[in-house]
């Protein structure tokens, strides 16, 4: 075992140094048992304890009874510790920067694309660019149709509202100061600002001319200018115009049913505009620019989606010959204080219209001034039965199947018993002894029976042939076309022919056609017997001015090229016969082909027959066909009704020009006289 260690010994520490004013180790201050003011030797003890910091003061004595206590000397002015004040300014000057940097970074970072969209919305307008509408000429290159400038005034209702404007009635002042330069009702246009159909955009008119938008640019600015003196509010600040062309129409009434017209939002509504709309209309462009109390900023970018303008049409129709037939079909339904009427011209060996005129007309450029039924296209969207002018396709039938001759005799009687009723030409005579020809000529509805009921055995049999013919020179179907509301006619199966109308249909009543079809089958004969689909647009031309023809028509024989040759001469005998119904339609210098029409008319309002349809068609020169006239006059009421006297002279005067037009030279050689009758016995 190791020895225990001896005991440790404490050894002592010198004593600390009293501190000034602070009694020494031992010590007792004063009233205390220790003196207070002399210190005492410092011991080890002593040392480790420190001096006092403050000196204990003795109470003063009181005063004695009796004496006034001495001036209490002046309490010295301490100030406070200003290490404090600054800590706390400071930490509150951190909290608030804190609070600015943290919005900031949510400003600028977190949020930045949110608020620069909400920026945008107030600052950016974007509104569409109206693509130019394409220009619709006649084949010489002459506008029929074109456009102009305009403006179209829109307007963002999301700047009228009372947190934009600061005022509760921003729309209803805009409206107010609007209306009379638009020549709208206020309480309207306040409406479609305070309840738009789109959130940011609404048009308040459509198509205003150029010093309309100038006049609302010189009412805005007066208004900005007050409001930078605060003299004001501009609440049209939000309007604005969008340039868009107005379609107008140089010829006024000129050929209307065929360009039809376009609506107040600059859309086809009607005719070849409607028609062509997709074609025409182009396709819009927006632009998107930065706005400042209702003015662009220049300065401030944008972005822009240029429109692409329509294609313009080159039509098939002649505006000279166009002029001509409307002049001269608007005179003739007024004299005749007719329902309406038509004129057709078509170039027999293209199948080109060269002219589509209807009376009475409409002027495009005023709609206003228009009745409603008369801003369709007639010649095309009305149908009647044509009368005697379709016995031609009886005569091809009967030629081409090689029942009858133009020198067939055909003993023609007063009255034809069939199916329980008497049948009679438009006049009681005698017994006729016609020849083929000569039942042409005089337009004998007995003789046409006669005729058809040589197509076949039996009566089903010839029906059923003549539909066929019927059918191949267009009838009951579009004439190709595809206009807009076109009718296609009416024409019966063979089977559902009643008793009268397979008597009836040979001679132009029963079925019904427009006037359009009426002209195509006399195209068709005089085109060698080849029918071509009619057509009204020639060519068109695209944005970058490139010409672009039609398609080619379509072509289909009907009858051969001797019977055509042969109806055309038969047909010269309506014209040229002492006793043809056809005279009235002569142009001098010229063989003339016709033939004659007077129908019964049905009333589209009542269903029932009354009145007549006069009509007369025919083509020239007829040794060398150029031309086809087609006229037709609804219920004429006043000096005659028949067709050689109500359409003769309108087919007369129009074929004459569209001759000269065309530069076809006149006939140099004398038609060949075809026997219209015959001696019985012979």
């Amino acid at each position: 075992m190791s020895p225990p260690e001896p005991p440790r010994r404490r050894v002592p520490r010198p004593a600390r140094p009293a501190r000034p004013g602070r009694p020494a180790a031992g010590e007792r201050r004063a009233g205390g048992g220790r003196p207070a003011h002399r210190p005492a030797a410092a011991g080890p003890a002593d040392e480790r304890r420190p001096a006092a910091r403050r000196v204990r003061r003795e109470p003063p004595p009181r005063p004695r009874a009796g004496r006034r206590p001495p001036p209490r000397p002046p309490r010295e002015l301490r100030l406070a510790a200003p290490r404090t004040r600054l800590r706390l300014l400071s930490v509150a000057v951190t909290l608030v920067l804190l609070v600015f940097g943290l919005r900031l970074l949510q400003v600028q970072a977190v949020d930045a694309n949110s608020f620069a969209a909400a920026a945008d919305v107030n600052r950016y307008v974007t509104v569409p660019l109206a693509a130019e509408r394409g220009t619709i000429t006649d084949r010489g290159g002459h506008e029929l149709a074109t456009t102009v400038d305009a403006y179209d005034i829109t307007a963002d209702p999301y700047l009228f509202g009372e947190e934009r404007t600061g005022v509760p009635d921003a729309p209803a002042r805009a409206a107010a100061l609007l209306g009379p330069i638009l020549g709208e009702d206020p309480a309207e246009l306040e409406r479609r600002l305070t309840d738009p159909p789109a959130p940011r955009y609404v048009r308040l008119a459509f198509q205003q001319t150029p010093q309309v938008w100038r006049q609302i640019q010189d009412l805005k600015k007066t208004l900005a200018d007050q409001e930078e003196k605060e003299e004001g509010v501009n609440v049209l600040a939000g309007v604005y115009a969008e340039p868009r062309a107005k379609r107008v129409y140089p010829g006024h009434e000129l050929a209307s049913g065929v360009l039809g017209f376009v609506n107040s939002a600059g859309e086809g509504a009607g005719g070849l505009e409607a028609q062509l709309d997709t074609l025409l209309a182009g396709e819009d462009g927006t632009i998107t620019y930065a706005q400042s109390a209702g003015r662009r900023v220049p300065t401030a970018g944008g972005q822009e989606q240029p429109p692409t303008p329509g294609t313009g049409v080159e039509l098939t129709l002649d505006r000279d010959i166009q002029w001509a037939a409307q002049e001269a079909i608007t005179e003739q339904v007024r004299k005749s204080e007719a329902d309406g009427g038509y004129v057709i011209v078509q170039d027999v060996r293209s199948g080109e219209v060269l002219a589509m005129a209807s009376a009475p007309a409409f002027d495009p450029n005023d709609l206003s001034t228009a009745s409603a039924k008369n801003l369709g296209n007639p010649a095309l969207q009305d149908v009647y039965e044509p009368g005697s002018t379709a016995k031609l396709m009886t005569m091809a039938a009967v030629l081409e199947e090689e029942v009858a001759a133009p020198g067939t005799h055909v003993t023609v009687p007063n009255r034809l018993p069939r199916a329980g009723r008497k049948f009679a030409d438009d006049h009681d005579h005698e017994t006729y002894h016609l020849t083929l020809t000569g039942v042409l000529a005089k337009s004998s509805n007995i003789g046409t029976i006669l005729a058809a009921e040589r197509l076949g055995e039996s009566q089903r049999e010839a029906n059923e042939v003549l539909h066929g013919y019927l059918r191949a020179f267009g009838v009951g179907r579009p004439t190709g076309l595809g206009f807009p509301g076109e009718s296609p006619g009416i024409l019966a199966a063979p089977g559902d022919w009643n008793a009268a109308q397979q008597h009836t249909i040979p001679f132009g009543q029963g079925l019904s056609v427009n006037a359009l079809q009426a002209a195509s089958v006399y195209s068709t004969i005089a085109n060698g017997g080849v029918r071509v689909t009619p057509s009204l647009v020639r060519g068109t031309v695209g944005p970058d001015g490139r010409y672009e023809p039609a398609p080619e028509p379509d072509r289909k024989r009907v009858v051969g090229e001797k019977t055509a040759e042969t109806l055309g001469l038969m047909l010269e005998e309506v014209v040229t016969d002492e006793e043809g119904t056809g005279k009235p339609a002569a142009v001098p210098g010229y063989r003339v082909a016709g033939k004659t029409g007077t129908s019964n008319r049905v009333d589209p309002e009542t269903g029932r027959y009354n009145g007549y349809t006069a009509s007369f068609a025919g083509f020239a020169p007829a040794d060398d066909p150029r031309v086809t006239v087609y006229c037709a006059v609804q219920n004429p009421t006043e000096g005659g009704y028949h067709g050689s006297s109500v359409c003769g002279p309108v087919f007369r005067h129009v074929l004459q020009f569209s001759l000269k037009t065309l530069q076809a030279p006149p006939t140099g050689v004398k038609a060949p006289n075809l026997p219209t009758t015959f001696t019985p016995g012979d």
